[in-house]
């Protein structure tokens, strides 16, 4: 199947986690999408020159199960200022160390300029579709009328 939509995909820098990393890769090249898989323990850093080299990606993707998405991502804010990273980011998986889970976690990825949190990796495409239709409808520049 070849496709035109294109995503960059990853797991934090402190996690070695694969096997979640490469089903998710698997299931979303099998709905069509060019997946570049970075693998585990990917810094920002790498996230930011994978977007270099596919500027046509629609989004990185970033998994953590090890539970610190948080401090693995503190270099998301300059890279996203500096324009380096200038597509969704979405991040999902187990999002805090512990068993103790809090809404807290979820709103300081949210500030680092994380666009989209997700419970679910099925939830991916779906999301990557709303993403792809919003960014579209911005894009509409109202027709001008001649008076």
């Amino acid at each position: 199947m070849t496709t035109n939509r294109t995503v960059i995909l990853g797991v934090a820098a402190s996690d070695s986690h694969a096997v979640a990393n490469h089903l998710i890769a698997h299931a979303l090249r099998f709905s069509g999408f060019h997946v570049v898989n970075l693998g585990t323990c990917t810094p920002v850093s790498e996230f930011v020159t994978a977007y270099r080299e596919h500027p046509e990606a629609e989004a990185v993707i970033i998994g953590s199960l090890n539970g610190h998405a948080f401090e693995d991502l503190h270099d998301l804010p300059e890279a996203r200022r500096d324009g380096l990273l200038d597509c969704p980011v979405i991040v999902g998986g187990n999002l805090s160390v512990g068993s103790h889970k809090d809404s807290n976690d979820i709103t300081r990825l949210y500030a680092l300029g994380v666009d989209v949190v997700l419970s679910d990796p099925e939830q991916i495409p779906a999301v990557l579709d709303e993403l792809r239709e919003r960014r579209a409808a911005a894009d509409v520049v109202p027709a001008l009328t001649a008076s």
